[in-house]
């Protein structure tokens, strides 16, 4: 049997352990010193001022929607083509969603409708944008949106860590930079582009922002004494808000450093492997690959998408071969929460709709072969040589 390869998986080497190691035989497991290496880390890679390692993704996006103000009588805009959590964690904070449905290159969200729900809708107050497979939205436009109407942006960059984009100026920011936006938010799940096992981040370089973080992430609680409305020792603490425990541990501190210097490497190995797919799967007219920039590329890519209208046969005949092809994703306007909640339906997103009938990720993660690669590609291939 042929070895599986699947659509993602984490690269762990000899430093992750070692770092562990030095964690397990400390005096820390948790909120010790790994934590502000890490998130001291992940300032420089962003450029930012401040950056605060969470438990997950979802706990990322939530913390930022609740340091933005985001609450009942809001409304957000995002995209259906998305996992759940970007809508649900804006949800969690009492507010509406505004489905806007993607470009149907890019696979981002249509920036033209995009303005047309903020002309429509002056309730809207948060934009979340997710740089779909690693792609970033174009953050000119949508900053000159989000200022034009009063916009909150906060970037969902899941996909995205490690990567780079240009500004209309020519000038490269790195994601989660917050150069167009409040805050960027990451994740570390281990299909991820680095992974701290589970975790998550969010950078910002707003001070305001970075304080409401900081109690969010700890029950509300503080022992600033420049917040405290009384002190009696140094055991004193008071809770001046309903946050949740979305601390990173240590351990994962550790395995995050391990991994964050090997991010250009694994960003370059990324951006190698989807340009040889999309060169080597030109030839077949049966299959539509992402728009990739049009100058230099310098995108952290997470996922490999293309589309194919047998998805269906496909997916089966990849995976009888053991290639653990994956859909990314299902439109969250059509999962049954949504629309009884909201009264979402079918047709309210075609593109998005059109793509999730079509879409298939390939296997992509840094440790793959130049001849595990040729094997993906030559089963696509054979598929539709048989197809035909």
């Amino acid at each position: 049997m042929p070895k599986k390869l699947p659509y993602g998986r984490q690269s762990i080497g000899s430093r992750e352990y070692e770092l562990i190691k030095e964690v397990l035989e400390s005096d820390w497991l948790t909120q010790g010193p790994r934590l502000g290496q890490f998130e001291g880390a992940l300032k420089d890679l962003c450029q930012t001022d401040y950056a605060f390692a969470v438990t997950n993704g979802t706990d990322a996006l939530y913390l930022a929607c609740r340091a933005a103000g985001l609450g009942p009588g809001d409304r957000f805009i995002t995209t259906p083509i998305t996992f759940a959590a970007t809508a649900n964690t804006a949800v969690l904070c009492g507010a509406e969603p505004v489905f806007v449905d993607i470009d149907k290159n890019t696979l981002n969200l249509d920036l033209n409708l995009v303005e047309k729900a903020l002309q429509a809708d002056d309730s809207i107050k948060v934009i979340l944008p997710v740089h779909f497979a690693g792609l970033v939205c174009d953050m000119d436009r949508l900053a000159d949106l989000a200022g034009q109407y009063n916009a909150i942006i906060i970037e969902d960059a899941c996909h995205a860590i490690g990567g780079q984009y240009q500004d209309h100026q020519n000038q490269w920011h790195p994601v989660g930079s917050c150069h167009h936006s409040a805050m960027t938010c990451f994740s570390f799940h281990p299909v991820k582009c680095m992974t701290t096992g589970e975790g998550g981040a969010v950078t910002t370089s707003n001070p305001d922002l970075a304080r409401r973080l900081t109690l969010l992430r700890s029950h509300g609680i503080t022992k600033d004494p420049d917040i405290l409305e009384k002190n009696d020792g140094n055991w004193y603490y008071e809770m001046h808000d309903l946050g949740i425990n979305g601390r990173l541990t240590d351990l994962q501190a550790a395995l995050g450093l391990a991994q964050i210097d090997q991010l250009p490497q694994w960003q370059q190995r990324r951006l190698e492997l989807v340009k040889k797919y999309d060169s080597d799967l030109a030839e077949l007219p049966q299959i539509q690959t992402q728009q990739r920039p049009q100058n230099e590329d310098r995108s952290c890519y997470h996922l490999m998408v293309i589309r194919t209208e047998n998805r269906r046969e496909l997916f089966d005949w990849l995976h009888e071969k053991e290639i653990l092809v994956q859909v990314h994703y299902i439109p969250v306007h059509l999962q049954p929460y949504y629309r009884k909640k909201f009264g979402t339906k079918p047709g309210l997103c075609p593109e998005a709709e059109k793509y999730y009938s079509e879409a298939l990720s390939l296997p992509l993660f840094p440790a793959m072969s130049d001849q595990d690669q040729e094997r993906v590609v030559q089963a696509v291939k054979d598929f539709h040589q048989r197809a035909k």
